[in-house]
Order: C-alpha cells, then sequence, then structure tokens
C-alpha cells in the first residue's frame, strides 16, 4: 500500500503499533553502499526531517535523511541496519519528505534473523526474506507498505533503485523478546523492550502514549505521556499490556520534567485477560463494555498514592500471588508521567481458558 502525505486522515493500524527500528529504541545503521550527500544514520531519528533552504555543505546540499550521489554505473544503493527491538515487521514507512527530485524511484526492503551483534560480513550469509518487493516511490511524501506475516526479525536491508534520498525509515510492528535470554527473574513486564505495549488511552494531547514505556528516562517534558487539562470530572488512563503475563511486584511512576504539570495522584490496576485485547476492549462506554461478552475485571493492585513533581516515586503491589496480563494506570485529574515500570516475575505457561477474566474479581478505583 502506497499513500500520500496529505493521507493523514485515514487510519493506517500498523502505524500504532511498535516502532522497532528508531534511534530512541536502540536501533543502529550499520553500514550502507553510499551516503555521499547524507549519512544514513539520519534514518532512524526522529521526526520527518526539516529542510533549510540555504543550508549546504562541502559536498552540496544539506539534507536530514540518507541520500546516496547520482550513479553512473549499473546498480542501486543498499543500507544494512540493526534493530534496536527485535519483532515481526506488520508495516514500513518510506519517507521521503523534502525529497521531491532526488528520490529514489524504487525501494525494497529485506528482513533477517541474526546475533544482535552480527557484523556486516556475516549478515552477508545470512538467510533474507523479501518484507516489501520492489515498488515504487513518491516524493515527499510517506510511502506506507504493509508487510506479510512472518517471524522474527532482527536486521532490516533497504535498497533503493537506482540512488538518491529517503528522509526516515519507520519500521512498525510486534517486539519479540528472547525470553530464554532474558530468563526467569525479575523484570519490567510493561516495558516495551520486553514486549510490552500500550493498548490505548483516553487522552494523549501534549505526549503520546506510547512515550510511557520507553526505554531510559526522558530527555524532556515532551518525552513522556501528557494529557490536556480536564474542565470536566473524571480522571485520565492508560492500560499497557505486559509483555507476558506475570506476578507484579512492585512499580514505577517518574514524573521526569513534569512540575507544573504532574498528576496529584494515581492508582493502578490490573486483569488478566485472555481475549483480543484491541482498544475497544478496554474503553468505557463503547458497544464492547456494554454488550453481555466476557470484559476485563481490574483488580487494585496499588491504592490511591499522591505523586511529587520531578522524581522516580516507587511502590510495592499487592495482589502479587496472582497473574495478570494488563495494567492500567489511573491519574487524577490530568497531567504529564514520563516513565511507567512495572515489575514482575512472568509466567511461562498460564492454564488456557476462554476469553474472559478466570474469575478476577472487579476493583472499584480507589477514592
Amino acid at each position: 500500500m502506497n499513500t500520500s502525505p496529505d493521507a493523514g486522515c485515514i487510519r493506517v493500524a500498523f502505524t500504532e503499533l511498535t516502532e522497532l527500528a528508531a534511534e530512541g529504541v536502540g536501533g543502529r545503521v550499520l553500514g550502507c553502499s553510499d551516503d555521499f550527500f547524507a549519512p544514513a544514520e539520519n534514518l532512524l531519528k526522529p521526526g520527518r526531517g526539516v529542510f533549510i533552504a540555504d543550508k549546504f555543505t562541502a559536498r552540496g546540499k544539506w539534507m536530514d535523511g540518507w541520500e546516496s550521489r547520482r550513479k553512473r554505473v549499473p546498480g542501486h544503493d543498499w543500507c544494512v541496519l540493526a534493530l534496536g527491538l527485535p519483532g515481526v515487521v506488520c508495516g514500513v514507512d518510506v519517507d521521503t519528505n523534502h525529497f521531491t527530485g532526488n528520490f529514489p524511484a524504487f525501494c525494497r526492503l529485506e528482513g533477517c534473523e541474526a546475533p544482535a551483534r552480527a557484523t556486516l560480513a556475516q549478515l552477508e550469509r545470512a538467510v533474507w526474506r523479501e518484507l516489501v518487493p520492489k515498488s515504487r516511490l513518491t516524493g515527499g511524501s510517506r510511502n506506507l507498505f504493509a508487510c506479510p506475516a512472518g517471524g522474527r526479525v532482527t536486521h532490516l536491508r533497504l535498497r533503493i533503485y537506482p540512488d538518491g534520498g529517503v528522509a526516515r525509515l519507520r519500521v512498525y510492528g510486534e517486539v519479540r523478546p528472547d525470553w530464554k535470554a532474558l530468563g526467569g527473574g525479575e523484570l519490567d513486564l510493561a516495558s516495551v523492550v520486553n514486549g510490552g505495549s500500550v493498548v490505548t488511552c483516553n487522552d494523549m494531547f501534549f505526549g503520546p502514549k506510547d512515550n510511557l514505556i520507553l526505554p531510559g528516562r526522558a530527555k524532556t517534558m515532551g518525552g513522556g505521556w501528557e494529557t490536556r487539562r480536564k474542565r470536566v470530572p473524571g480522571h485520565d488512563w492508560i492500560v499497557v499490556r505486559l509483555g507476558r503475563p506475570g506476578r507484579l511486584t512492585r512499580a514505577e511512576v517518574d514524573t521526569n520534567h513534569f512540575k507544573g504539570n504532574f498528576p496529584d495522584a494515581c492508582w493502578l490496576e490490573a486483569c488478566l485477560w485472555r481475549g483480543p485485547d484491541g482498544p475497544d476492549v478496554f474503553e468505557p462506554g463503547c458497544d464492547a463494555q456494554r454488550g453481555k461478552e466476557p470484559r476485563p475485571a481490574w483488580t487494585t493492585v496499588l491504592d490511591r498514592v499522591k505523586l511529587k513533581a520531578h522524581r522516580v516515586q516507587r511502590f510495592t503491589l499487592g495482589e502479587t500471588g496472582r497473574v495478570f496480563s494488563h495494567v492500567r494506570l489511573n491519574i487524577f485529574p490530568d497531567g504529564g508521567v514520563s516513565r511507567l515500570r512495572v515489575h514482575g516475575r512472568p509466567a511461562n505457561s498460564i492454564a488456557p481458558a476462554s476469553a474472559g477474566t478466570a474469575g478476577l474479581r472487579p476493583a472499584r478505583p480507589a477514592t
């Protein structure tokens, strides 16, 4: 699928999944055939790239992307990168923003599974499979391509035909950690690094929901999850699917950089949900909630507590003997949270059950 940059009103579901290759989650470029005008490392930087009309270098026009020289011999250019978060690739965005007379005519994307520190020479011997066939690109646009269902990928190879510039490469999918390597000890089960993902939230006006479970601490206030100022009764909330169901022990709520806009209080709930977990399942008032179908039953694992500005706050959780698959962070009444950490021991096997809550009792939010 290929869409124009003006198709912002069209929802492309895979773009709501986790970014696997971004610089911020550890993605890195291992090598490329040519980056004469602009380095390939720019592909993984945040944003869509900027254009500065009067900025030039000793080699020509400065461009915020990866750009190779004009090819005068047969062949094409390529770039190999390591995913920061290995997983299943569901779709990609080959963004040619600001590249209008110098974008590639076509692109192709391949993936493979290899050791994390594999060299370019080792990757030449890897088994590569096609994720995006050779496809035409449009200049100055987000070129979106869905990928067929496949296995775990650790490295990608982007081919451009024959040469030119690409501003950004966004790789969307589902994280697949190496659970054998992680072992069975206590982990941050909510972290995107360990397969956690944000399912939905009621508001993310100032800061994207997915920031909440990124690795490390945010560099600025813009690196967290932040809601708008609430002018009606109620509170804000966000639901995280754990990387693996587990027994939860402790949590960290980090309000780093949020000083005049941190929430007054928070509480944490959890559930064991084996059914489909699309956003509608957790949205109060939607058809799935009003119907007779089984729905998540939340148990409070952290009672309502006061929060402080610009600091990590650590809490011991209750219900430590039970297995949970999702958590819901409630903040009162609104504001910003930089990071949420939910530590616990993964449950390696859970008896199969019908979609529902396996007898978990609903819990009323703390007041």
